[in-house]
């Protein structure tokens, strides 16, 4: 089911965007380390050209994850508990579709698993491979998000809170893993030294207002939704049981730090951080030592099989309710199916419909030699996608460039508004517009300014697809001979 979906599903904005990444190999860029980009680059090397060989090493990984909490749970638990917690990974609905879109989360959360399997192994035996598979698995995880400093900081709670943990500092081992650990931090300090920390400050400043907004305290509704409620009140439930099995030695003081601090602590981030990115998959790497005793610790307990059986399935009709959105966003017709309704799957669709008016425009010969410009950088990366990166695709400064990390990456690439004036004034110009890229209240704003952007703009195409839930818009023009923007009354309206 996720190889077809993978195959079929459109990439959406961030995809798209990584994909361009792929294209501009770095040691790191605005938004992320490297690591999505570099898997997208092997994926279509291994492949060829296309959204499934895009996204072909997610699904690997999305794949294997299940067998690396099962090896942990036999470990643990026995055989057939492990086998359970491989198919609780398979029902969750956030780890079950995992892989399906190239995404930084897919190797985060994979090799999460692989530090969790390597560190309850290392704790035991400290043999010099353990640790090295650690240390491995964290560079790995930094490579692939700055959210790997999560990790670092439940292995530390680890080995400063408990005290098996204390007694490891005297190994050799750990200190080894520390060290490969930083090789994976090297990237992302490189880019950010050269770029005046720009990725940094995005993750540490600019998405997050840090200030206290209430409406976050709706987090752990979130979570139950997307796991479910029964079976998120059993992972909750299982959290508490490690609590109190935290001193019985075997791997209860450790399960309890790296399931404790990433869902405490990104539960009390969430009350000051970023609240307009979706981030219900932030806990992800959380749930994950939760899932390997989970089967041992219901078949001990007392709970109600009635409460047990609901609880599983709800978390397996959850998961095919997954897959069965997903299964609209890809078929033909699925998506007018849910254009009326506010599941609407808005990321998934619409691009390829805009690629293929916007091919029609570039055949005719009034346009051919025109440069194709996209009024934000999810639009842009569509397009470009879409066009197989034959030609280049400018973005104007957007808003959303900006909240999303990516108008500095654009300023290196030279594809935003700067370099589209260093093509020189007068240069033809295909204008491809998103409005509803923007909320509505700022759409009206926004599209006021594009005459001040492009000059001599007239409309040319529209397109307005799923009852009008996604609307495109291509207007044709030159590059203005000046950067400074500046009103033009007399510019022909670019309002919808």
């Amino acid at each position: 089911m996720k190889v077809v979906l993978a195959a079929q599903l459109a990439p959406f904005g961030d995809e798209a965007w990584y994909w361009q990444e792929s294209r501009h190999l770095a040691v790191g860029y605005s938004d992320l380390p490297p690591l999505t980009a570099w898997m997208i680059a092997a994926g279509e090397a291994v492949f060829g050209r296309g959204v499934l060989a895009m996204r072909a090493p997610f699904l690997l990984l999305g794949a294997l994850l299940p067998f690396v909490i099962v090896r942990i749970g036999r470990r643990v638990s026995g055989a057939a508990d492990g086998w359970i917690a491989g198919l609780l990974v398979l029902a969750l609905p956030l780890l079950g579709t995992l892989g399906i879109f190239a995404l930084p989360d897919v190797p985060l959360t994979f090799v999460s698993a692989l530090a969790l399997d390597a560190v309850e192994r290392a704790a035991r035996t400290h043999r010099l491979r353990d640790w090295t598979l650690l240390g491995a698995a964290l560079a790995l995880a930094w490579l692939a998000h700055y959210r790997a400093a999560m990790l670092l900081a439940a292995g530390l709670a680890f080995f400063t809170l408990t005290l098996r943990g204390r007694t490891l500092w005297r190994d050799p081992g750990l200190w080894l893993a520390l060290a490969i650990m930083c090789l994976g931090i090297v990237p992302a300090i490189v880019f950010n030294a050269t770029h005046d920390w720009a990725a940094l400050d995005f993750q540490l400043v600019q998405r997050n207002p840090w200030r206290f907004h209430a409406d976050a305290l709706v987090q752990p509704l979130e979570q139950a939704l997307v796991c479910t409620p029964l079976f998120y009140a059993l992972l909750l439930w299982a959290l508490w049981q490690i609590w109190k099995r935290r001193g019985q030695g075997a791997s209860w003081d450790l399960f309890l730090c790296c399931a404790a601090v990433p869902i405490v602590a990104y539960f009390a981030l969430g009350l000051f951080a970023d609240d307009t990115h979706f981030r219900a998959h932030w806990p992800l790497p959380g749930y994950l030592p939760l899932l390997i005793v989970l089967p041992m610790l219901l078949r001990q307990s007392k709970i109600a099989a009635g409460f047990r059986i609901t609880a599983f399935g709800l978390l397996v009709g959850g998961c095919l309710l997954a897959f069965a959105y997903l299964g609209m966003a890809a078929i033909p017709g699925g998506a007018d199916a849910l254009s009326r309704s506010k599941a609407f799957p808005q990321q998934f669709v619409g691009w390829r419909e805009a690629a293929a008016q916007t091919r029609v425009l570039l055949a005719q010969p009034r346009y051919a030699q025109s440069v194709l410009v996209a009024d934000n950088f999810m639009l842009a990366a569509e397009l470009d996608f879409a066009l197989e990166g034959v030609r280049p695709v400018y973005t104007l400064d957007h808003p959303i460039n900006a909240k999303h990390g990516r108008a500095p990456q654009l300023a290196i690439w030279g594809r935003d508004e700067a370099g589209l004036h260093a093509l020189g004034g007068g240069h033809p110009v295909l204008l491809v517009v998103e409005p509803g890229a923007r909320r509505e209240r700022e759409r009206a704003a926004w599209l006021d300014t594009l005459c001040s952007r492009v000059d001599n703009l007239v409309p040319i195409a529209r397109l307005d697809v799923y009852d009008g839930r996604k609307r495109y818009r291509w207007y044709s023009g030159v590059v203005k001979a000046s950067e400074e923007i500046k009103s033009n009354p007399d510019c022909i309206t670019a309002k919808p």
